[in-house]
């Protein structure tokens, strides 16, 4: 393919495929095809960052041999050898990638440019009941109408021979394919002449909508959510990998659970793209008055959805409440959760169509059993497959498989220092994180940064004051809402006032004490609570609450009593938290680094404890902050003050291990050992 043709076709991925109007889960199809070649996007890649290499190139003679062949009846076996065929007709050097299973369609097209997306719009005609009919009194003979068959082979069969009837008939190619339960393909002999025949026929629909979906968020009984939520993530949580949920309410979703029968009227079996991202039902829970009851019914109904399918649900919903989108990393939930509400837009549509038309039972049960769809399913989270550089950019991550790997951390005090570091080490990790601070714009603005490092939806920014209560218990519920649990608290949000005994005021000194002892207090009593609901449903699974503590809570501090004196608290906190949380597999530790030398605190240039400490002369002889940072260095006998990865390595070290609780683990660089 040359250039030109090159810049044409990533020019029309980009274009649709960054819109989520147009196409589901990064899916969606684009080609180029000359006399000879076929150049079609490899399965696996992103339709919106793909490159030249995300692209497979393929013989059109081979290509063409397939229609020649009789294939076996049993559907396995022939899409098996289906596709062995097609793996033979990637040309020299393209063995990497895996042909789209759309192959055989893109060929049929006699323009050279070729677009398959998923537009609501679209689907609001293909999946309704009076498709067809509508399709022909709108379009007249300027569409073509597929109806629903098998996807894959049988898929290109059919719509082969609608294309050779349509050719002999009008003696022209089609150029706009509708297909039923599946979407629209477009040809064309540029952009331009696609984008046009695209918006033509989206305009038409457009016209004849007449119900518009409002998916704007409403305030929900956040309260009841974040109190299921960690229930429904952990019994939809496997053996391996994480347990992600995210939690959606709005007016439209909403109106199809105030009762099951207008639950009744929704389906995510609909085209096979809602039914690899969404699974073929959604499961719907019937509301219960008393909590319990309402446990009860959750467990019951996940349980029975597992023994009629040999699966977990994706999607749950709570009756009168809202919905939960489950997966094993917070993008795949996220997905879920998109896929879903495009399910629920297409039904709104529908409606002018009249209305929704599901999947036949047996093509639904053909895709779940897909050889195609199970590889999809394999490269949905992350598109860990992709061939194409742009979209493998690079996620730092120490370990594909460690004790944070997709579990869900909260760091108070996360926007600056110590908690940005830790936060970011768990990111690195694998983990999911909360970034919260009393400084929202600068916790916003320390998240934004980490998302373009990690990846979106890996961390978000919570505004928290840790003293009080309000604000705590909606820490946690932001916090669960968006990701369905908690597993690992790490309390470090701290202050320091010090002064002597004739310096500091009472008001100073309690100000310490609200925010380094009564914020650890607070922000456990409220953690705790989500890691019970979790230990009901799991009981093996551990948690841990981590208090970043510090060397003063285990040796005194002169002229910093209120400090030293709130870290000794937090301490007596630490090991009694842990005595009444073990029996829930609730560890509670406190890690006592030592001094942070090149965080803020120490090293600002106006107001660090360098600059007040030469000012004031406390060092003797020192002339320089250079003389003053050696001083402090000349006391612990590894010679430097502690960093953040010595921090890391040892909250590593605390969620690993499942038989320390109690524990306060200095990391001093030896200044401070434990007798």
């Amino acid at each position: 393919m040359n250039k030109k043709n090159l810049k044409v076709l990533l020019s029309v991925s980009h274009h649709y495929g960054s819109d989520p109007e147009y196409i589901l889960a990064g899916g969606g199809n684009t080609s180029h095809k000359t006399e000879k070649h076929l150049y079609i996007k490899a399965s696996g890649v992103e339709l919106a960052r793909i490159d030249g290499e995300g692209f497979v190139c393929l013989s059109r003679d081979m290509l063409a041999g397939i229609w020649d062949k009789k294939y076996p009846e049993d559907p396995t076996q022939r899409e098996a050898q289906v596709l062995e065929d097609l793996l033979a007709a990637r040309e020299h050097g393209e063995e990497a990638k895996r042909p789209s299973v759309e192959t055989l369609l893109h060929d049929l097209f006699e323009k050279p440019y070729v677009v398959h997306t998923h537009p609501p719009l679209i689907n609001a005609l293909t999946c309704s009941k009076d498709g067809g009919r509508a399709a022909r009194e709108l379009f007249a003979d300027e569409v073509l109408w597929i109806p629903t068959v098998n996807p894959g082979y049988i898929l290109a069969v059919a719509t082969r021979r609608a294309v050779l009837d349509y050719r002999e008939k009008h003696n022209r190619d089609p150029e706009v394919l509708l297909f039923q339960n599946h979407g629209l393909c477009v040809s064309g002999e540029s952009f331009e002449d696609i984008r046009s025949k695209t918006d033509s026929v989206l305009r038409i629909i457009r016209k004849h909508i007449e119900e518009i979906p409002d998916f704007t968020a409403m305030e929900a009984d956040r309260r009841r959510a974040a109190q299921l939520a960690p229930a429904i993530r952990i019994l939809l949580m496997g053996d391996h990998g994480g347990s992600i949920l995210t939690f959606h309410a709005s007016p439209t979703v909403s109106s199809f659970l105030k009762s099951k029968a207008a639950f009744n009227n929704l389906s995510t079996s609909i085209t096979p793209d809602h039914i690899v991202y969404c699974n073929h039902a959604p499961l719907f829970i019937p509301a219960q008055e008393r909590l319990e009851q309402q446990y009860r019914r959750i467990d019951e109904a996940i349980g029975e959805y597992r023994r009629r399918n040999g699966f977990a649900p994706i999607i749950v919903c709570v009756e009168k409440l809202g919905v939960f989108a489950w997966g094993n990393s917070k993008r795949k939930s996220d997905i879920a959760l998109a896929v879903f509400l495009d399910a629920v837009k297409v039904a709104v549509y529908s409606r002018s169509f009249g209305g929704l038309r599901s999947l036949p039972p047996d093509q639904v049960e053909f895709i779940k059993n897909w050889e195609v769809e199970a590889f999809r399913k394999r490269v949905s989270n992350g598109l860990a497959h992709s061939m194409s550089a742009h979209s493998m950019s690079a996620h730092p991550r120490s370990t594909d498989s460690g004790p944070v790997t997709e579990r869900i951390a909260l760091v108070t005090g996360a926007a600056q220092g110590f908690g940005s570091g830790v936060a970011e080490s768990l990111l690195q990790e694998g983990a999911n994180v909360v970034i919260a601070d009393l400084n929202a714009s600068l916790a916003d603005e320390r998240a934004r940064e980490l998302q373009q490092q990690y990846g979106h939806g890996r961390c978000f920014a919570q505004s928290v004051d840790v003293t009080d209560e309000i604000s705590v218990g909606e820490m946690i519920r932001e916090t669960v809402l968006n990701y369905g649990g908690l597993d690992l608290l790490v309390s470090n949000a701290g202050v320091i006032k010090a002064g002597s005994l004739e310096e500091l005021d009472l008001d100073s000194f309690e100000f310490v004490s609200r925010v380094n002892y009564t914020g650890f207090f607070l922000c456990c009593k409220y953690a705790s609570q989500t890691m019970k609901i979790q230990h009901r449903f799991r009981k093996r699974y551990f948690m841990d609450i981590v208090q970043i503590n510090s060397k003063s809570g285990l040796s005194g501090s002169n002229k910093n009593f209120a400090y030293a004196g709130s870290k000794f608290g937090g301490i007596g906190l630490t090991q009694s938290f842990a005595l009444e949380l073990v029996r829930f597999n609730i560890k509670v530790n406190a890690i006592c680094p030592g001094n942070y030398l090149d965080g803020p605190l120490w090293s600002d240039p106006k107001r660090g404890l360098f600059v007040q400490y030469l000012r004031a002369g406390k060092i003797p002889g020192a002339r320089s902050i250079e003389e003053v940072r050696r001083y402090y260095e000349s006391k612990v006998p590894m010679k430097r003050g502690c960093r953040i990865e010595d921090v890391a390595r040892a909250l590593l070290y605390i969620v690993s291990q499942t038989y320390e609780t109690g524990q306060a683990l200095p990391v001093t660089g030896g200044q401070i050992m434990l007798k």
